[in-house]
């Protein structure tokens, strides 16, 4: 009978409130990102958002704030290894770091729900769809904007294409040229292209270039025997 002792008509509204309001801006942030074709879309912020609101709500039942204040925590805990999960690394490229971060918003802004804090579940949400729609426009102007050759921060990559019978001797005078013109060699790939050809990476261990000295030691480079082509370019890794 414990079951029917607990059914409490003004606390199960409460409940119902929460519970909704949880769905309703959960589903508001998971909408923009389906829009956008990310991996965590409506369905997955809208649960994400409804289950913190559950546990907070539950545990504000059955323990009073103190109790609210440490499944909070064990929330906060659990969302992160879910956000995890959808952050993915290629390369120097790491992709999904949104994603995860905007889980953890709608897991706080369930958590402010579950909580019967309404109205700061609904600022959680403008903020973080501010953060995923205005601040838009300024990170892809940021990201067009050219590279400072003379001052930017970036990695920087040397590429060198030539037959796969040279490159050996190609690899070995590639790093000595770059270490010539004070451009030491992080690291070095090669990527077979096609049956004859392959590419030489080399990752440079500068923050800084000049422009025109890494371009002379380029094209030093491009005149080494079954060298066909030689460039550079500078890369940096991408959330999203």
């Amino acid at each position: 009978m414990q079951a029917l002792h607990n059914i409490d008509p003004s606390a199960t509204l409460n409940t119902v409130v929460s519970l909704f309001f949880a769905f309703v801006f959960g589903s508001v942030i998971g909408l923009e990102r389906q829009v956008r074709q990310r991996t965590a879309g409506l369905r997955t912020n809208a649960l994400v958002a409804v289950g913190a609101a559950v546990f907070v709500d539950l545990s504000m039942r059955m323990n009073g704030v103190e109790g609210s204040a440490r499944v909070v925590s064990n929330v906060i805990t659990g969302v992160g290894f879910l956000g995890a999960g959808a952050i993915m690394k290629e390369g120097i490229n790491v992709t999904g770091l949104n994603t995860a971060a905007t889980l953890w918003g709608s897991a706080a802004v369930g958590a402010c729900a579950g909580a019967s804090f309404i109205v700061e579940a609904a600022l959680a949400t403008l903020f973080v769809l501010a953060s995923n729609t205005l601040l838009r426009p300024v990170v892809n102007h940021i990201n067009r904007s050219p590279l400072s050759s003379a001052s930017a921060e970036a990695t920087y990559h040397v590429y060198a294409l030539c037959r796969r019978g040279d490159q050996s001797d190609v690899r070995e005078r590639m790093v000595q040229l770059l270490d010539d013109a004070h451009y030491p060699v992080r690291t070095v790939h090669k990527n077979h292209l096609g049956l004859r050809d392959t590419e030489i990476e080399a990752v440079l261990y500068a923050t800084s270039v000049d422009g025109q000295e890494l371009e002379a030691a380029v094209q030093r480079i491009e005149q080494l025997p079954g060298v066909l082509q030689a460039y550079w370019n500078a890369g940096s890794a991408h959330t999203g």
